[in-house]
This record gives structure tokens, C-alpha cells and sequence, in this order.
């Protein structure tokens, strides 16, 4: 054989190897995103803004390592880059193992000040996340200067580095919510992330030690971007960079869009985010490997980039609008409004496979799945278009890929805390579909790209006809009559009433899941009041969830309490109840709103209660679905330890525990616990003295039955009447922690009590 033709093989079985080990390093990175955006949205709450926050520090960070890593890699010898890569991928695992004793026990726990207030919150996340994810960033470069050793066989090499790295990421996106948290637990799920990022980094040592040959360090001449023939001339690397980063503000936009939906279908689910970040991956790494076979032999670049760039947009809003526009008696939209008129979603145990089919499948593939493939598709265009030289290869990727995280970081903060409140989903969904018909318009006045002008109509067709939020969320809620439904949206959520079939109540959903009822029912009035009636005089009440305001209503019964503070992250709720509150079956909403003793705090409860320091005679928490993404902050025995905390002496705290985790996770944060059936239960740091005729006479006193009624006084005092001191809880109950969220993840309960 040659040494041409040796020098090829060891190029492609380099290249095979590398992809392995990237593969790796991708389901790593995602593992760990999951789970430090859990820890780290503990100090700062699970808000909007919070979220945000996270997610735009840890996009800064790679974006700031990808830059650096393309910068370095051209001083870098291939061999040396390899070797870079391998110590990278070491380090990241090293920070790894010792991230969740930083994050948690020691930033958390610790160290709150650091994140008091916003600005000061916002630069801790961005410190404390950029070691990690400037590596990460940086990995991509030295792996490209690392393998690619001519400008022709560039866009396949780097196409393929990439879906390997998009494939991992999806691999791990997959397993993190469906089994490492729900097994291992955070701690447990983030040394596995550890361990392929080790393996990772052993891989690249081992690659660049049976490198036969290497390469100069340094350029010989300055590259010049790459001729593609005479169909198009080459266009200066800027604007690829400015494509490149409008290109990722329309990715995240549509991420966000994509998730809102999504989990709105899916009610809310804790497995909802890994399944979506799975597809989406999958899409991405599906339209790379094909497009990085054939990307070489593209011969107008621009043409094809941008026309990649309409599609994703036109394919994902001409898909949207079809659910919506299409008859809801279709049999895939008939069996979709059967689902989503439930209360609750997909269940682990029993896993229905039609449902699971329905809604983290076909539903999915079908809205967002051909645009991940142009995603996908597009990025082997790219470097066809400017990779120019094998030296520069890590330093193009590396600026390519900051720019375009620079446009992630805008579509997060822009859509995802002004757009989705301003103009809702609906809105986004026109908002793109109008900047992509600009990009496009501007191919063909600018590039003379004259194919572009059809999708570019196409889209700006699309941008006028969109279907509006209401009709779009209430398809999604069972397709509910548009007449008699109300809709609110914000970046937190979206929240519904929609009518019972006898026309004189409401369900109120959120996010997909039936929350409350209006009027007021029973269950809820019972949460709030009980505490109430037995608490000697509850002048300060703090109520977690707001709801249907049945809970924060029932709890200032007693005439003397001055004050009920109610914590609800999403502002779309009270806007929501303030639209019905006139109807004439909406009186007790109606005399809640205007109680001049109920404050509505719109922040995350857990959050507000350990950096305030105020204190409450009682403490209700409203009732949330236990499977709900990030419930496990509001059902872990550290949370109820929080609230034993904030709470005055002889101070009382009230759950309705659904789950034996939830009550033993409850018990064994409070010495004294008072069950009163129905899985209800009071509890309090000192003794609760056990008078239950003292606390039925409260129920049954003028003021009471005036405020309650008299019907709903008696179902109160039924509860009371049955109230008995329960034993601590044994210490091999299975609980809820934070790092160990057993409950959200729907984990089978191996011991009870």
C-alpha cells in the first residue's frame, strides 16, 4: 500500500475512533446540563428569570470556550491538539465529580449571599458555570484541528465530529430523566456524566499517541475563504458568522416554543425536557451524518444554507398551524383531544404505550422532527462554505460556533422573558416565521437567489394566518369550545379554564394539568382551613401555590388573621381568575381578590421563604402533581425543613401528602404531625395540643360558617373531628431529597411504613 494510502486509512480509522469518544463526551455534557440546572436553580429559584439566567450562563461559557479553543488549536500541532482534547475531557470529569459538594452543599447551602439580587445571582452563575463549560466549548475545536487534514475532506470530518457529539448529547438527554435521576439520583446521574467524560478524555490521549504523522503549526499563507465554483462566488466569513448567529437565535426561539408546547401536551411532566432535548438531538445528528456525505459537493452554499434555514422555520409553523387548522374529528387529532381533556398525562406505572406513543413520538417527530434534520443538514454546508485551511479548521469552528451560541443566548433571553409574554407562543411561531422570510427575502434581492422566493412567501403567508393563542392552547386542552374558554400565557406558564359540560363550573389547568375547579369545591377548602382552625390565633398565613385561590381563600376564615401571603411563580394565574371573577357564581373568587389581607407574591415560594426570614403562624402548601418537572423542590425533606424553619413558635404547616414518600419525607421534618384522613396532615416544631372539640367549635362559629358556608364548615369539621397524633416516621422509610427526587421520577417504592 502507499503512503498516501496508508495515510488515509489511519485518517479514517482516527476519525472512527475520535467519533466514539465525541459520542461520549456529548451524553456527558447533557447529563450534566440537566442536572446542575437543577442544583443551581435552588439558589435563585425555579422562576423565569432564574431559569434564564442558568441557561444563558451555561451558553456563555461555551460559547467563550469555543472561541478560546479555535484560537489556541492554531498555534496547536494536530498531535497537540489531540492531547489538548484528551486533558480537556479529563478536567471537565474531574470538575464533575466535585460539582454537586460545590453546587449544592457549599453554593446552596453555604453561600446564599452570592445570589441575592439579581445582577449579583446572575454573575455568580455565569463564574461558577464557566470553568466547566468553557472545556466543553473547547473540545470541538481541538478535535477538528486534531483530525482535519485537508480543506475537502473538512466538511465531512467536522459534519461527523459534530452528529457524533449531537448523537451522545441525545443519548444522554434520553437517559438522564428516565434513568439516572429517577435511580441514581442527582449525585449518582452526574458521576456516570464524570465517567463517559473520563473515558472521553482517555480516548483522545490514546488517539493522539497512534498519530503517525503531524502537521505545521502555524498557516503559511492566510487563508482564503473557499472558491465553490462558478455557480456562486465565495462570500466573506462574516456574513457566515452573522447567518450563523441569526441561525441560533431562531434554533433556541423555536426550542423554547417547541418545549412549551410540548409540555403543555405531556401535562407537565418531569420526563418531558430529556425527551424533547432527546428528538431534538436526534434530528440534529440524523440531517449532519447525511449531510456531511454530501456537503463537498455542494456547489452554492449560500443557497443551500439559507434555504436550509427556510425550511426549518416553514416546516415547524406550517405544522403547528395544521393541528390547529386541520378537523379536530381526524384520527390522530381525534386521539389527540382524547388525551388532553385528561387531568392527568402519561404515567410510568402503568406505562401506556399508545399514549406514550402519541405524545413523546408521533406528536414530536411530526411538529419539530423535519426541522431538527435542516438543522442538522445545514452545519456540513457551513464549513463547506468556509473552511479554507486544515491549520484554521479549530479556529473557524471555534468562531462559528461562539457566534452561534451568542444567538442562542439571545433567542433565551428574548423569547423566552419578553417575546412568550408579550405575544405568547402563537406570536413566537409568527415572529419567526417573519424573520426567516426576511432572510430568505434577502437571498434573493441581495445573493440573487431566486429558488428562496417561494418559501420566502410561503413564510410571510404563514406569518399573517398563524392561528392565535387561544385557538392553539385550548386544541391542546381537549379542543375546548373557543366561546366559553379563557387562556393565559406567560414565560412560566400557560394556564386554562375551560367549561364542565353542565356549564356552571370551570376546570383550571396548568400547563396541561387539571389544577382546581371554579367555584370553589371541597378539597382545596379543607387545605386552607384546616390549619386555620386549629392554630390558636393565625395572624400571619403564607400559602405556596396559588391555584384557583380556593386554598388562600379558606386559610383567612378566622378573624384574626391580618395578613395571607400567597407565592405563585406564574403571573398568568391571577390575570386568569380576575377575567371570571364578575360571573355571579364567582362571588367567594370574587371577595378573595379584593380581600385587602391577601398579598400575591409572583416568585417561587421555597426561594422567597428561605431568603426572607419572615416567619408565619401557619404555613399551607397547596397541593401540585408530585410528577411535575422540579415538584420534587416542593416535596423533599430539606423543603419541609424550610418550612418548619419559617414558621413562629407553635407555628403549624399543612400538606395534603399524596405519595408515602411526600408523608414520611413530611414527618420526618417535623417531630409533631396530626393526621385527619384523606392523606391530610398538620404538623409543627412543638407539641400540638389534640383538642378536637376546640377546633370543631372554630368551624362551627358564626364568623366561620358566614365566611366557608355551611356546607363546606361541616366537610372542615368532619376533617377535625378525625384528627389523631401520628408516630414518627421509622428510619428506613423511603423519602424525597433534593438530590434523590424519587417522587418526580415516578421510582418504585421498595419499602413502606
Amino acid at each position: 500500500m502507499s503512503a498516501e494510502g496508508q495515510a488515509s486509512d489511519d485518517a479514517r480509522g482516527a476519525l472512527r475512533f475520535a467519533t466514539f469518544f465525541f459520542v461520549l463526551s456529548g451524553a456527558a455534557a447533557l447529563v450534566y446540563q440537566v442536572a446542575w440546572q437543577r442544583l443551581l436553580a435552588l439558589t435563585t429559584g425555579v422562576g423565569v428569570y432564574s431559569v434564564a439566567i442558568i441557561t444563558s450562563a451555561f451558553l456563555a461559557g461555551l460559547g467563550i470556550g469555543s472561541h478560546a479553543g479555535g484560537l489556541v488549536s492554531r498555534r496547536l500541532s494536530p498531535r497537540r491538539s489531540l492531547q489538548a482534547f484528551g486533558v480537556i475531557e479529563l478536567a471537565i470529569a474531574a470538575f464533575a465529580a466535585g460539582s454537586v459538594p460545590l453546587y449544592y452543599g457549599l453554593l446552596y447551602a453555604r453561600a446564599p449571599a452570592l445570589y441575592d439580587g439579581l445582577g449579583r445571582a446572575t454573575v455568580t452563575h455565569f463564574l461558577t458555570l464557566l470553568p466547566p463549560t468553557a472545556l466543553m466549548g473547547m473540545s470541538l475545536p481541538f478535535l477538528v484541528r486534531g483530525l482535519v487534514r485537508d480543506r475537502d475532506a473538512a466538511p465531512r470530518t467536522i459534519g461527523l465530529l459534530y452528529g457524533a457529539n449531537a448523537l451522545g448529547a441525545a443519548v444522554g438527554a434520553a437517559l438522564t430523566p428516565w434513568l439516572l435521576l429517577r435511580f441514581l439520583g442527582v449525585t449518582g446521574a452526574v458521576l456516570v456524566g464524570a465517567a463517559g467524560s473520563g473515558l472521553a478524555g482517555i480516548g483522545g490521549l490514546l488517539l493522539a499517541s497512534r498519530l503517525r504523522g503531524d502537521a505545521p503549526t502555524a498557516s503559511p499563507a492566510k487563508a482564503e475563504p473557499v472558491a465553490t465554483g462558478r455557480a456562486e462566488a465565495a462570500r466573506p466569513f462574516q456574513l457566515w458568522l452573522a447567518l450563523y448567529a441569526v441561525s441560533g437565535f431562531v434554533a433556541l426561539s423555536l426550542e423554547i416554543v417547541w418545549f412549551r408546547v410540548l409540555d403543555v401536551t405531556a401535562k407537565g411532566a418531569a420526563f418531558t425536557f430529556g425527551t424533547l432535548l432527546a428528538l431534538y438531538l436526534t434530528g440534529l445528528a440524523a440531517g449532519t451524518f447525511v449531510s456531511a456525505r454530501r456537503a463537498s459537493g455542494v456547489r452554492r452554499p449560500l443557497a443551500a444554507f439559507l434555504a436550509c434555514q427556510a425550511g426549518i422555520v416553514l416546516t415547524t409553523v406550517l405544522a403547528h398551524a395544521l393541528l390547529v387548522w386541520l378537523p379536530a374529528d381526524l384520527p390522530g387529532l381525534a386521539r389527540l383531544s382524547e388525551y388532553t381533556a385528561r387531568s392527568v398525562g402519561v404515567q410510568m406505572e402503568p406505562l401506556v404505550a399508545r399514549d406514550f406513543a402519541l405524545v413523546y413520538l408521533a406528536l414530536p417527530l411530526v411538529l419539530f422532527g423535519p426541522a431538527t434534520f435542516l438543522m442538522g443538514l445545514g452545519f456540513p454546508i457551513l464549513q463547506r462554505a468556509t473552511q479554507a485551511d486544515p491549520v484554521l479548521s479549530g479556529h473557524r469552528v471555534g468562531l462559528l460556533q461562539a457566534a452561534n451560541i451568542a444567538g442562542c443566548v439571545a433567542g433565551s433571553l428574548v423569547t423566552g422573558l419578553l417575546l412568550i409574554d408579550l405575544v405568547g407562543t402563537a406570536g413566537v411561531f409568527r415572529a419567526l416565521a417573519a424573520l426567516a422570510a426576511l432572510m430568505a427575502g434577502a437571498g434573493v434581492l441581495v445573493a440573487g437567489e431566486r429558488r428562496l422566493a417561494a418559501p420566502a412567501a410561503a413564510l410571510l403567508v404563514l406569518a399573517l394566518a398563524f392561528p392565535g393563542n387561544e385557538r392553539l392552547w385550548l386544541r391542546l386542552h381537549g379542543n375546548q369550545p373557543l366561546s366559553r374558554s379563557l387562556v393565559e400565557e406567560d414565560a412560566a406558564s400557560v394556564t386554562a379554564l375551560t367549561p364542565e359540560p353542565d356549564g356552571d363550573r370551570y376546570k383550571l389547568w396548568v400547563n396541561g394539568r387539571q389544577n382546581s375547579w371554579l367555584p370553589y369545591g371541597w378539597l382545596h377548602t379543607v387545605i386552607g382551613a384546616v390549619p386555620a382552625l386549629v392554630h390558636p390565633s393565625p395572624q400571619d398565613v403564607a400559602i405556596v401555590g396559588l391555584g384557583s385561590g380556593d386554598t388562600a381563600w379558606a386559610s383567612g376564615c378566622r378573624e384574626e388573621t391580618r395578613a395571607v401571603t400567597v407565592f405563585e411563580i406564574a403571573s398568568s394565574q391571577p390575570r386568569l381568575l380576575a377575567r371570571v371573577a364578575g360571573q355571579p357564581q364567582m362571588g367567594r373568587l370574587q371577595a378573595f381578590l379584593a380581600d385587602p389581607r391577601v398579598a400575591i407574591v409572583p416568585d417561587d415560594g421555597r426561594r422567597r421563604l428561605r431568603a426572607d426570614g419572615r416567619r408565619y403562624d401557619v404555613i399551607a402548601l397547596d397541593m401540585i402533581w408530585h410528577d411535575g418537572s422540579l415538584s420534587t423542590y416542593l416535596y423533599s425533606t430539606e423543603w419541609f425543613r424550610i418550612v418548619r424553619d419559617s414558621l413562629r413558635p407553635g407555628g403549624l404547616a399543612c400538606i395534603l401528602a399524596r405519595t408515602p414518600r411526600i408523608r414520611a419525607s413530611f414527618r420526618r421534618a417535623f417531630p409533631y404531625v396530626i393526621g385527619l384522613g384523606e392523606n391530610l396532615v398538620v404538623a409543627s416544631a412543638e407539641p400540638i395540643p389534640l383538642d378536637r372539640e376546640g377546633w370543631i367549635a372554630r368551624a362551627r362559629s358564626e364568623r366561620v360558617m358566614d365566611y366557608l358556608g355551611k356546607a363546606r364548615a361541616r366537610e372542615v369539621a368532619a376533617f377535625l373531628a378525625r384528627g389523631a397524633p401520628e408516630r414518627a416516621v421509622p428510619p428506613t422509610a423511603e423519602v424525597n431529597r433534593d438530590l434523590q427526587p424519587n417522587d418526580e421520577f415516578l421510582r418504585p417504592l421498595a419499602t413502606r411504613f
